[in-house]
């Protein structure tokens, strides 16, 4: 395998960390700020600018992963993150975020919108410095959708990658190895 491919193997499931760091930052809220999302199956796109096509991931939700996603954001903030600044404006959560993942400081920029407990859209600017994995500054489009109940066998917790790959997120392991210490 040559380099080139190896580094873009890498590539990917590190832009999924910081894709979920960036997604995970947004609810870190007071639970009770937070819009509560309908339990079920959910399908979410996620694209970049420079990717050709958005990348589906599966997710099986219910209260209690929700409530479990809030809990990792907020410690996921606590080791990653200097500046952690969210409000709520109606229907939409704003989020201003100064993090560090792996040598590297990411700065961003979220807002998040909601329609409803069955839709929301999710626009990220970041920019990295130094370049994280030669990426230099991202914008990354999340767009989730309620497709009805848990089915295919999911879940709650059970989340089907982009790749095909299932892992269930109460089984995630400790992501500190990919985290600096909290910046000062």
């Amino acid at each position: 395998m040559h380099v080139h491919e190896q580094v873009n193997q890498m590539r990917r499931p590190l832009k999924l960390v910081v894709v979920l760091a960036a997604l995970l930052a947004v609810p870190a809220l007071a639970a009770d700020d937070y819009p509560k999302l309908r339990a079920g199956q959910w399908e979410m796109l996620t694209g970049a600018a420079k990717d050709a096509a958005p990348r589906k991931t599966t997710l099986c939700t219910d209260d209690a992963v929700q409530k479990e996603l809030i809990s990792m954001g907020t410690g996921m903030q606590k080791e990653m993150c200097s500046k952690n600044e969210m409000r709520r404006e109606g229907s939409r959560m704003i989020s201003n975020s100064q993090c560090k993942i792996g040598e590297s400081t990411i700065v961003t920029k979220a807002i998040m919108t909601f329609t409803g407990d069955t839709a929301y859209r999710t626009e990220i600017e970041s920019t990295y410095s130094p370049p994280f994995m030669g990426m230099k500054d991202a914008k990354t489009t999340m767009e989730g959708k309620y497709v009805g109940p848990c089915r295919d066998g999911l879940v709650p917790g059970d989340m089907v990658l982009p790749n095909g790959q299932k892992m269930n997120i109460k089984n995630i392991g400790n992501a500190k190895a990919l985290v600096a210490p909290k910046a000062k």
